[in-house]
């Protein structure tokens, strides 16, 4: 484990966000993070279109881990990018990180 304890954000934002998001991120110094495109829904349902109910809706998940210190920071440039204002917005997700390694070297972090 590192000197200094870690934290992983889980960010569910709208897919037309991502560039914002990123944006502010790497503004405020935060480079290393994996996307993936996911499909979920809130406590809406989902979004009905005339008589059609579609259920799970494109979203995107970035997975960023930080300094703990730095944590207020990181959620601050995520909450700022993706906030439209909208049902939809997102969510963000804090999880301890117990232990980390390089795949390359095998050095435990």
């Amino acid at each position: 484990m590192t000197a200094h304890p870690q934290k992983m954000i889980r960010a569910v934002i709208r897919p037309e966000r991502e560039a914002e998001v990123l944006n502010r991120l790497e503004s405020a110094g935060f480079y290393a993070m994996t996307k993936l495109p996911v499909l979920g829904r809130g406590r809406q349902g989902g979004i009905q279109v005339g008589t059609i109910n579609y259920d799970d809706l494109a979203k995107l998940m970035l997975i960023v881990v930080v300094d703990a210190a730095d944590l207020p920071r990181a959620v601050q440039a995520i909450e700022e990018g993706a906030r439209t204002g909208h049902h939809g917005d997102g969510k963000i997700f804090i999880q301890a990180v117990r232990e980390s390694y390089t795949i390359r070297s095998g050095e435990k972090e």
